[in-house]
């Protein structure tokens, strides 16, 4: 198991990466009344868009 909280997030430009809701905070930027630390706020993670 790993420790990173978001393994499927991979840098903005890495080939074949896109923009996705943040699953920690559903897209909502806030976790418990907070920025949400996955996300920094934003609602938006990048994640490797896969393909058969």
């Amino acid at each position: 198991m790993s420790d990173d909280p978001n393994p499927d997030q991979v840098p903005p430009d890495a080939p074949g990466a896109g923009e996705n809701i943040c699953r920690e905070c559903e897209g909502s930027g806030r976790v418990d009344g907070k920025e949400c630390p996955e996300c920094g706020g934003t609602g938006k993670v990048t994640t490797g868009i896969g393909g058969g």
